[in-house]
Order: structure tokens, then sequence, then C-alpha cells
């Protein structure tokens, strides 16, 4: 059994002779570029704190753990003394254990003789799977504990018994932030009892979405306080670097960081996965790769028709069902028995639909699925043997993450990175020190956005007035957020501080898992149903008027976009096209924060305005992709204010360069392709949520100028760590270019899928010496 879950050993695998089969298939000789081999290393336990409750140890140990691992004691010995802490440790580490144990404790001990609640625990989580499987995870236990979720799967029944006797309640940041806060009052009992908050996975807090949860969790100390309550945060996140500092964001507090994992761990075999180029053609004739998710169906058969039990992250819920299909029917043509042992996992299905799956997979009944990453997040699915991941996750937080699925405890493990065909898969596959060699990343996320921070101030005062004693929790811009609310009439100041002044729930003015505004409707034209809904930011790009829209694997045509009502009217249709929006971005310097001189070249960060139009759509043959004709479209334009890093180079120095005489503008828009594509391994995001502009000669700077900017109001914290890391992430740009086997330009290196003028003009060759030049005096 594991020292840190108790979970049954399986036989161990022989993971070198699978990974010489797997690279022995015929036609696969190239496609394996790196293989790193990460050593066993050995277990360090501790004794059993005194503090803690004997049948809380006593449950522990009936489950296999016979003493807690040293990082577990540590972290436990921490929260019981009041200490908030954030634990960071690699996937199968029992962070679980290092809180639960506190806290099961403090609410043993704090129960009335008539078994009262005297103390309570609340558990948030990012996804409701992980919520779930913490549930099981404590009624296995066997604890005489009342424990239950607060989610959107609970009945209204099972609700109003969390709030009146719950002990342990396990919910997520959106339900916090729209049921708990706003309805306080009754829950009364319940926050003035909290002893310990308990925030899971917290890596995933980061970018806009992590600073939406910072404010409500201070919101949530502000409420505890009105009703005497001042509840120890413990954090639980994947390895990162700085998580003191990312802890901190988060809850506002000072956080004690416990990083060194003393939990055993196999040998683990990393192969970097590169798919080869194809037959086919892409945009302007490019070469295209094989896609990562059809080279891990391919990958994933092969597996599990040797009985190694295998997970494939899949970064789409549509390709996680692709993958389990393809990889089902190519066992079939083997053994049609072996079909059943694949399936595919990800969000939408039904609770019971979730529970069931995660069921087969412990009970050893499928060896093979296919899952987004939702099973990523914490999940105790013990006995893997792999894991594949169709594309570089974002982090190598995020890599270690989806790895240590596989191996856990001192099983040895496999896992296989499939490269995407974009820049930062092409970049990291090419050049495995930039994975293996250097720490994982840190959370990056700004608690200050203005644009964030404001809806949160009205909701607290929604909760109970604001009073200047208030404000120091939300930070030191928050008095001039709030003093422009009440000049825009949200709140309005008395007395007794700052009042809520609408009828609305001023919650609901915070979507803390958007911030592209009310999305819009998608409405059958024949029925009225809502067929489903897209994110106002993306609307006018993807549900335009001629639009073709794939809904959960049907077509529909979009036959007309209403943006004041926020409806689409769509009917179904299989037309033989797609559709491509062609947009126009232009960009505007409002003001320059910092700068740092590269010879006559210059790296800025600051504030700008930029403006999106969509202007009219391509319509292309399918298959084949060839362009049928463009139709115009009367689209308003969408202005955002928000954060960029910029880079200009003079005149002189392209003449002296010899790239005057060159396409300018095809290299600066190549080289802006690429490093967007970059800029997440620097920046814990995801390429859509940044954007950028590149021009010849820019008009607010004299020169030519490449933008890359946070696609949020008010900044993300995105466009600044690039600024920060400048020189390496553009040294990784100039790279990627040059490594890359193309000759012209592919979607591996300066091709964009989110390119309003389909990738053109672009000059690879351009790009790269452009880069040179910038990069001659960094």
């Amino acid at each position: 059994m594991s020292a840190a879950t108790g979970s049954p050993t399986r036989r161990p695998r022989d993971v070198r002779s699978v990974v010489a089969r797997l690279t022995a298939v015929p036609g696969r000789e190239d496609r394996l570029r790196h293989l790193e081999v990460l050593p066993a290393r050995p277990a360090r336990h501790a004794e059993w704190p005194a503090w803690a409750a004997s049948d809380v140890v006593g449950a522990f140990e009936a489950r296999g753990v016979t003493r807690p691992w040293q990082h577990q004691a540590v972290a436990a010995e921490a929260a019981h003394e009041g200490q908030h802490v954030v634990i960071s440790t690699g996937t199968a580490s029992g962070k679980s254990l290092a809180y639960q144990l506190p806290a099961l404790s403090a609410v043993r001990a704090a129960r009335g003789e008539r078994g009262q609640r005297g103390a309570t625990v609340l558990y948030l989580a990012p996804t409701k799977a992980l919520a779930q499987d913490q549930l099981a995870g404590l009624g296995g236990l066997g604890l005489d504990l009342r424990v239950t979720t607060h989610d959107g799967d609970s009945s209204r029944e099972q609700r109003d018994w969390a709030r009146d006797h719950a002990e342990y309640v396990l919910t997520n940041p959106d339900m916090l932030h729209r049921s708990l806060l706003p309805g306080h009052s009754r829950w009364a009992p319940f926050l003035g009892s909290l002893r310990y908050v308990v925030v899971d996975e917290c890596h995933h807090y980061r970018g806009v979405f992590g600073a939406h949860v910072a404010h409500v969790l201070r919101r949530l100390r502000r409420v505890c306080a009105m009703y005497g309550a001042s509840p120890t945060f413990v954090l639980a996140s994947a390895t990162q670097a700085e998580p003191e500092v990312a802890a901190r964001r988060l809850t506002g507090l000072e956080v004690l960081a416990v990083t060194g994992d003393a939990s055993p761990r196999g040998e683990v075999s990393l192969l970097l996965w590169e798919p080869p180029f194809t037959s086919y053609t892409g945009e302007n004739g490019a070469p295209v790769r094989r896609a990562a998710a059809s080279e891990a169906a391919d990958l994933l058969a092969d597996l599990v028709a040797e009985d190694v039990r295998t997970l494939a992250f899949i970064r789409s819920r549509r390709g996680a069902e692709q993958v389990a299909m393809t990889a089902a029917e190519l066992l079939a043509e083997v053994d049609p028995a072996l079909a059943g042992r694949v399936a595919s996992y990800r969000g939408g299905y039904l609770p019971e639909e979730r529970r069931a799956i995660e069921e087969s997979l412990r009970r050893g009944e499928l060896t093979g699925l296919a899952a987004t990453n939702a099973l990523e997040l914490g999940i105790d699915i013990s006995g893997l043997d792999a894991v594949l991941i169709a594309g570089f996750p974002g982090t190598r937080a995020a890599l270690w993450q989806q790895v240590g699925r596989a191996g856990r405890g001192a099983q040895d493990a496999l896992g296989v990175l499939v490269a995407r065909d974009d820049p930062l898969d092409t970049y990291l596959v090419t050049h495995p020190d930039a994975l293996l060699g250097r720490p994982v990343e840190a959370t990056v996320f700004d608690p200050a956005n203005p644009y964030v921070l404001g809806p949160h101030l009205c909701a607290a005062a929604h909760e109970a007035p604001l009073t200047e004693a208030d404000l120091p929790l939300f930070g030191p811009s928050a008095r001039e957020v709030v003093d422009a609310l009440t000049d825009a009439g949200l709140l309005r100041r008395r007395p007794r501080g700052w009042f809520w002044t609408d009828r609305r729930r001023a919650s609901d003015l915070a979507d803390i898992r958007s911030t592209g505004g009310a999305p819009v409707q998608l409405v059958e034209a024949a029925t009225g149903r809502v067929v489903g809904t897209v994110d106002a930011s993306s609307a006018h790009g993807t549900a335009h008027p001629g639009a073709v829209y794939v809904h959960r694997g049907e077509t529909w045509l979009v036959r007309s976009l209403d943006l004041e009502d926020h409806v689409a009217v769509i009917e179904r249709a299989d037309p033989d096209y797609s559709t491509t929006a062609r947009e126009v971005t232009e960009i505007s310097v409002v003001r320059e924060r910092e700068h740092a001189a590269w010879g006559d070249c210059r790296l800025s960060f600051g504030e700008v305005d930029v403006t999106h139009q969509v202007v009219s759509f391509l319509k292309r043959r399918q298959p084949g992709g060839d362009v049928l004709g463009e139709e115009p479209l009367d689209l308003p334009p969408r202005s955002l204010r928000t954060a960029a890093v910029w880079w200009t180079v003079p005149d002189h120095a392209l003449t002296e360069a010899g790239l005057a005489a060159r396409d300018l503008p095809g290299a600066a828009h190549a080289a802006e392709h690429c490093s967007i594509g970059l800029l997440p391994l620097f920046a814990t995001c995801d390429r859509w949520d940044i954007g950028g502009v590149s021009t010849a000669v820019h008009p607010d700077t004299g020169r030519l100028t490449v933008f890359v900017y946070d696609g949020h109001p008010g900044g993300a914290g995105f466009a600044e760590r690039g600024f920060r890391a400048a020189r390496d992430w553009l040294v990784a740009t100039r790279d990627t270019i040059r490594s890359c086997t193309c000759e012209e330009g592919c979607p591996s290196c300066i091709q964009s899928p989110k390119c309003g003028n389909q990738n053109n003009p672009l000059d690879k060759a351009g790009a790269a010496a452009l880069l040179d030049v910038l990069l001659g005096e960094a």
C-alpha cells in the first residue's frame, strides 16, 4: 500500500522495454527528439504529531499510511499552529493529508458534548470532479464526519444541509462568489466557526481568473471577520517557482512555503515526440505536421494493446472523444475485445457518468483513457503506467502534474509529450534544456487590475457596507477604484461607508471565469431553443452572420447576430465550406511605464488602446481549404485598454543589417506571431490570452514596432512578464524560427491560427534577421 493514499500496488512495468517497442515501429525512427530518464527517489518519513486526534491517525493507518512523509508533517504542524501555509510538491505526494490531518483533528476536538459542530472547514477546488474525489477520500476514512459538496450538482436539500449541519464543505470559487458570500447571513454559524480554508490546486488560479479568485478570498476573509472568525489558509499546489508569492497574492496573507518533496518516486522516462510533416499543405501552401491528437491515438492504441494502463491528455473535449474513438477502432483490428478497454473523459458529462468512468479506471476495467485536463487536477487515479500529452499543456508545472499521474508511489513511469504544430512545442522538443533544465514557472496574475477589482468591491459593498478600514484588504489601489465607482453611481457613500446602489446582485458584475461580457446565446431558428453559448469577445469572429459554426460535432449556419441582445440565430446546415473572419487591429500607446535601451533599439512596457474590427470573412472549400470568396461584414469596432510589451528598431539599424530592402512588414509580422507562440513558456499563459500588432513604421514610435498585449481589460500580468524576461523570450523566438525545418514558414514557427490577415505577409528569414538586430545589443 502507498504511504500517502493507501492505493493497491500493481505489478511493475518494464518501462524501458515499452519505450524501445514504441520507437521501433517502422516510420517512427525520427519522431523521438529526446529521451530524459529521471532517477528513482526514496521516501523520507516523520512521526505523527502529538496533537493529532487519535481516531484521525487511526483512520489514516487503516488505509495503509503508517507514517507521514516529512513534508506532510511540516505543513500539518505549521497549519495546526495557525500559520498560513502553501505546500508545493509533486503529483501523488500526499498533499491532502497535510491539510486533512489538522483540519479533521480540529473538527473532532471542537465538537460539543452533544455532537454540535464547533469548528468548520471550507475546501475550494477548481473543478467539481476534484471536490468529488476529495469527498470520496474523506468518506473512505470511515470517520464520523459531517461532510458534503456544495456546487452546481448539489440538490437544494443538500445545500440546505451543508449550510446548517456540515462541518466540512467542499465547493469551488465560483460557488463561493455567487452563493456563500452573497448569502453569508444564512451561513453565519458555519462561517463564524471556520477554522481552516483549503485552496487546492492553487497553481490553477492565474491570469485574470487568478485575480478574480484573489478578491473572492479577500471577501471571504472580510465576511468571516464579521462573524468573529480568522481561519487559517492552507494552499496546495503543483511544484511552482515562488509558491509563497503566488499564495500571498491570492490570499493577501503572509504564507509559509513547504517545498521539499519527501515522497518516493520510481524512475520516470520522458519522451519528447514530434509528429512528421504530412503530404498536405495548409494556408499559403505551408507544410503541415500530423496532428498531435492523431499521433496520440496511435500511441494510446499501441500501449493499450500491451496492457500498459495509459492516460492521454487531449486539449479539447471534441479531441478527447475523437482520440478514444480512433484508438478503439485501431484496437478492434487487433482484437475486438480490446476496443472496450478505451474510453473518453471530459467536462460536460453528467456527474454520474464521470464517477462511473473514474471508478472503472481505478478498478482496472479500463486500460486507456483519453481525457481533458479535468483529470489533471489532483484526482486520485492510481496504478497508471503511462501518460500521453497531446501538446505542451502551457506550463512546466502542468506538464509534471500530468506526467505525475503515472507511476504513483514507487512504480516506474512513462511520459510522452507529443508536440503540436506550433512554435512553442517545436521549440521545446528541439531545445529540451528549456523544458527539463529549468525550474517550473511562477504563477502570474495581477489582483490590482481595476477591471477585476471594481466588480469585487461592488460585491463586497453588497455583502456589507465598505468602510475605510476594509480598503487595505483589497490593495493600495482600492480607494482610487472605490472613488471611480462612486462617481459612476455604482456605490453611494454614507456615514457608515460605501453602499451598493443597484437592485441587481453585485456578484453578477464579476464573472470570475470570463472577462468577455455576457455570453452570446446560440438560438436555433426553427425552434427558438438555446443550443449553446459563445463568449462575447469571440462572437464577432466566430458567430457573425454567414459564419459556419461547429457546436458539439454539428455544423450550423449563423443567420444573424444581435450584439445588443447577445443572441445569434443559427440553423442546422452542412455546407461544403468553412469560414474564417478577417480582422483589422490598430494599437496606440497610452503611456509607457518602463523601458530598456538595447543599443539603439528600445524595449518598452506600458498601457495601450487596442481596436479590433472584423471586416469580412473568407469561405474555404472543405476539404482542401481553397478560398471560394470573401464577403464583407458590418460589425462595430471593439476597444480594449490593456498592458503591452513592445520593441522598436530604428531605420539606420535596419539599413546597416541589410534589412531595408527586405519585406519589413512580413519580417515584423512573422516575429510577432512566433513571439506570441513562445510567451507562454515565460508567462504561464495561453497564446489565446494575448495578441499582437506589428508595423514597419508605427505612428507613436516612428520606427518598426512589434507589440504583444494582454487580451484582457487592464492587463493580466502576461505582457509585464514578457518585459521582465524579454531577452530569454526573444532568443527563444529567434531559435524557434531558425530550428524549424520548413523553408518559408509553417504553423510550427511563424504561422498563427488566430491571425486575422490569413498569415500574410510573412517573411521567415527576415524575422530571424530582424531579431538578430534587436538582440545584438540586448
